[in-house]
C-alpha cells in the first residue's frame, strides 16, 4: 500500500540555527526518519508548502484541497502546522474515497523531546485502518475535523465533546 506524504510545513519541519535566530521552515526530515525507522510500508512524498501555519491563506488551503482530490493515492498524510491545521482539515472533508490524515508537532521534529515521531506514528497506524475520511491525529489521538479544539494552555488538541 502506498501512503502520499504532503508536506505543508508547520512546526513539524521548523529549525533553528544558533541562539540569536528565529525558528524557520525547512526540508522536511520525515522521509529520513521513515527510512531510519524501516517502515513497511511504501510512500511518496509531496513537498507542497514550507510555511508556518499562520501564514496559510484560504488560497494555499484551496491548492491543499485541489492537490489531495488528485492524488493518485487513497491513503494521504498531511503534515501541518498545529495552529491551523483544524481549519485546513475541514476544506479537506468533502473530498471522497481517501483517508486523509492530518498531523504535526508542537515542538520541531528535529528536537530530542519532540511529539512529531509520535504523532506520525499514530497518523501512519490510523491511515492504514480507518474508513475514507478526514482525521486528525494529535496527543495521542484521533479527532473529526469538526469535533476538535487546540488547547494552548495544555498543548495539546481535545475532542468538544
Amino acid at each position: 500500500m502506498d501512503i502520499a506524504i504532503v508536506t505543508t510545513g508547520g512546526t513539524i519541519d521548523k529549525d533553528y540555527f544558533d541562539a540569536l535566530s528565529e525558528y524557520q521552515v525547512v526540508d522536511s526530515p520525515l522521509a529520513e526518519l521513515l527510512k531510519h525507522f524501516h517502515v513497511g510500508f511504501k510512500f511518496e512524498m509531496f513537498p507542497l508548502f514550507r510555511k508556518d501555519s499562520l501564514e496559510l491563506s484560504g488560497e494555499d488551503r484551496i491548492e491543499i484541497h485541489d492537490f489531495v482530490a488528485k492524488l493518485p493515492h487513497h491513503k494521504v498524510l498531511i503534515t501541518h502546522g498545529s495552529d491551523t491545521m483544524i481549519d485546513t482539515a475541514k476544506h479537506l472533508m468533502d473530498i471522497e474515497q481517501k483517508t486523509i490524515v492530518l498531523t504535526g508537532a508542537i515542538k520541531p521534529a528535529r528536537f530530542k523531546d519532540s511529539d512529531a515521531i509520535f504523532n506520525v506514528g499514530v497518523a501512519i497506524g490510523a491511515i492504514q485502518s480507518l474508513s475514507p475520511g478526514c482525521y486528525i491525529a494529535m496527543s495521542g489521538q484521533l479527532f473529526r475535523p469538526d469535533n476538535v479544539i487546540k488547547d494552548r494552555e495544555k498543548m495539546q488538541f481535545r475532542s468538544l465533546s
